[in-house]
């Protein structure tokens, strides 16, 4: 039986999604960037991006909140992703299982019962919004970390470590100039992937402690006010950035890849 609709044709959905969905929403952020209230052509809110203590101080505080929060991950999650995927149990899908359960929970009810343990543990949040809302988005973007990273662990070829250990390699030795390269991709798949909606996932640090410190809520609060210029103007620069933090692990991550294939 012929296919009736011809690669190209298949395609036509896909792209009018991309057009109405990406492009166009793309457009409008960056006339809204580039245009002051009267619709005329200006930089003043690029300017006022780069000379506004507000939202430089914000953009340095997403920073450091989206490393801390990934270094936190990666510290709890290599382990737990080496121990898993180097383990004789059998059944390591359903462990494995119930570090993603936590995800199939509505994402209000998850962050409104860590408040209450929270709250039961420390007195008055208010004392830790720092601490507070690295436990909150380490709690929500752990399993993408962890997930990467046994991927990547698990399917390290065995022979390697077997091969150092033939040649004198102690175990430190072995994890230091074997194991720990090679799952280096799956290190940078998962710092991607907390890094970062770190920086922008502002609905934890206001659930747990009222404020607008970083970038996300920066720009909502410009579009709650319907200062839409200076928001799209914020919203492209983050997006500028996330891309090229994309960009950046992506390169890396395709030169570790291929470094490990030419060690297998």
């Amino acid at each position: 039986m012929k296919n009736m609709f011809s690669r190209k044709q298949l395609g036509i959905p896909y792209g009018l999604f991309l057009v109405l969905f990406v492009a166009a929403p793309l457009l409008v952020l960056v006339y809204y960037a580039f245009t002051d209230g009267s619709g005329k052509f200006s930089i003043t809110n690029l300017l006022n991006f780069f000379t506004d203590p507000n939202t430089l101080g914000t953009l340095c505080y997403s920073f450091v909140l989206a490393i801390v929060t990934t270094l936190v991950c990666l510290l709890i999650a290599y382990p737990v992703a080496y121990i898993l995927a180097h383990s004789k149990i059998k059944r390591k899908a359903v462990i494995l299982l119930l570090f993603v359960m936590p995800m199939w929970i509505n994402f209000t009810l998850r962050i409104t019962a860590l408040k209450e343990i929270l709250s039961l543990i420390e007195g008055n949040l208010a004392f830790y919004p720092f601490l507070n809302t690295v436990i909150g988005m380490t709690y929500d973007f752990l399993p993408f970390m962890i997930l990467p990273l046994y991927t990547t662990l698990s399917k390290l070829d065995k022979s390697l470590i077997e091969a150092a250990a033939d040649l004198g390699a102690d175990n430190f030795q072995t994890f230091i100039k074997v194991i720990f390269p090679l799952s280096v991709p799956g290190i940078v798949s998962g710092v991607s992937m907390v890094f970062l909606p770190a920086m922008t996932n502002y609905v934890v640090l206001d659930m747990l402690y009222n404020s607008t410190y970083i970038m996300g809520s920066l720009i909502g609060s410009y579009f709650s006010a319907y200062d839409w210029h200076n928001g799209s103007m914020i919203a492209l620069i983050l997006l500028i950035i996330i891309c090229i933090v994309s960009l950046i692990s992506g390169d890396s991550d395709s030169e570790e890849s291929g470094r490990g294939g030419a060690l297998l």
